[in-house]
């Protein structure tokens, strides 16, 4: 995100609220498209997403998928038990934002201002079908371009011809219908190269534009029942999904929501004058310390301090050793301060987390991202480190007994190119050691998919070159990303800790 501005730093929008590590931001369909209009007049990238429960489900069991909404610009929620479930923790959202009634609000405001638009995804005569249907409803649309992608896991798609195919086209809105995760996850990849203001995944709204699938009726759309319409019209299909999607956010919400119900049953009055406290540590530091009590109320009694935050950014130690209780709507504050401050090139750090405070980071699933500290001193070792830009993405041993490659911190999209540099450097001074090399990710926090694909080509390289290479010491966040892939037995083997 460090390319591109926050959308709180282009429209004033509250703290997000977060169900099952996926946050959500409190907007309205209206709020949401001035919001996209902001973001195409910025002309950086962004993208967005729009997650129904299923969507939810998916980001609980796929570590990557979480942490790409964690990440995104913008959450929409497009599922009604959402809205309620966001009412029983305490920060409703006003209304769903549903997907498809998102896409044509959009084609109207492209049509109306000029946006260039680019479908991706679904059958090739699905795709003509919708554009022709969409040009006849708005005449002045503008409709630059459409790519429909062969069937294909998304590590085994042509993303090459894909991409020059929209950068060419330069449309202001990309509309991307491949399916979820698989949507998100190519968003992720390429959003930042493609020269498009603002990515969406829209899932099988091609598909209903077009009439490949009938919409729901009125009554059934007024009274959110569209899920039952697309249940009686696939069921074997949606309904596995409709059971373990269920089981996996009633669980997760429950778990939540006691919580919440247990704290509330306590006495919160001597919270009350337990105030945030900012200030000032020097070097370019603030220091906030959070009260015992971090729920919706403290978020919002405080709005003019985490503004100041995000319009004047710095790097931000958050104390949360004495948190006794954090609700959905605090650690959504969280995320929104991280993406904002990350967004300005400021780094965020967590200091000396509570007990409670790192359950209920936990209960809702954050991954792994929010750089947290054991105290004061170490955050801003953290901070000082990362800004000398000590941490190498490698550690390179061109000696003539080369020890294992170490990769370190998080093999992403946006650091491809230099892992890819010292990786190849490395394969170049072991072409006297042909039979087997070794690249160690003990201290590789993170990878995402794009890194994946990278480790495909690594090995494959290798055997062109007659040399095997061997992946070790995967962390956990790493082994889950590549097991989403089903690629664990091809990159790791049997044996993930095996030796060079």
């Amino acid at each position: 995100m460090n390319s591109t501005e926050s959308p709180s730093q282009t429209v004033k929008l509250a703290a997000p609220i977060v169900m099952l590590g996926v946050p959500f931001d409190v907007v309205t369909a209206g709020q949401t498209i001035a919001i996209i209009g902001q973001m195409i007049e910025s002309r950086r990238p962004y993208y967005l997403a729009t997650a129904n429960a299923g969507l939810v489900a998916l980001a609980a069991r796929d570590v990557e998928l979480r942490r790409i909404l964690l990440d995104a610009h913008l959450i929409l929620c497009d599922d009604t038990p959402l809205v309620w479930a966001s009412r029983w923790l305490g920060n409703p959202l006003p209304d769903r934002v549903a997907s498809f009634d998102l896409a044509l609000l959009l084609i109207s405001s492209a049509a109306e201002k000029g946006w260039r638009v680019f479908l991706l995804g679904a059958k090739e005569d699905i795709l003509q079908r919708a554009a022709a249907k969409l040009r006849t409803q708005h005449p002045r649309l503008q409709i630059v371009g459409s790519f429909s992608p062969p069937s294909a896991p998304l590590l085994e798609m042509d993303h090459e011809s894909i991409r020059c195919a929209i950068k060419e086209a330069k449309p202001d809105l990309l509309l991307v219908g491949l399916g979820c995760p698989k949507q998100e996850k190519w968003i992720n990849m390429h959003y930042r190269t493609l020269g498009v203001p603002v990515s969406i995944g829209v899932g099988a709204t091609i598909d209903f534009l077009a009439g490949e699938i009938p919409q729901a009726p009125m009554w059934m759309g007024n009274a959110r029942l569209e899920w039952l319409h697309r249940l009686s019209h696939e069921p074997r299909r949606l309904a596995r999904h409709c059971v373990a999607d269920f089981w996996v956010l009633a669980t997760g919400l429950l778990a939540q929501w006691w919580q919440l119900q247990l704290r509330r049953r306590q006495r919160a009055a001597r919270y009350r004058q337990s105030l945030v406290v900012a200030e000032k540590t020097g070097a370019g530091f603030e220091l906030v310390r959070i009260p015992p009590r971090f729920d919706a109320a403290v978020v919002k009694d405080h709005d003019g301090l985490w503004k100041c935050f995000t319009t004047s950014p710095t790097h931000l130690l958050v104390d949360l050793m004495n948190v006794e209780f954090i609700d959905s709507t605090g650690v959504g504050l969280l995320i929104w301060l991280h993406k904002s401050l990350t967004a300005s090139n400021c780094h965020f750090v967590l200091v000396a987390p509570s007990t409670a405070a790192k359950k209920g980071l936990e209960r809702m699933r954050i991954p792994e991202m929010l750089a947290i500290a054991p105290n004061l001193d170490a955050a801003k070792n953290m901070i000082a480190e990362r800004t000398r830009g000590i941490h190498a993405i490698a550690t390179l041993d061109l000696s003539p007994s080369p020890k294992p490659l170490t990769w370190h911190g998080e093999i992403v999209t946006s650091n491809i190119e230099a892992v890819k540099h010292l990786t190849e450097s490395y394969m170049d001074c072991c072409v006297a050691h042909p039979k087997r090399i070794a690249i160690d990710l003990a201290e590789v926090r993170f990878v995402d998919s794009a890194g994946v694909g990278f480790m495909l080509r690594i090995k494959k390289q290798g055997r062109l070159r007659g040399m095997e290479v061997t992946f070790l010491n995967p962390q956990l966040n790493v082994l889950n990303v590549v097991r989403a892939l089903h690629l664990d037995q091809y990159l790791f083997g049997g044996d993930p800790q095996g030796s060079p």
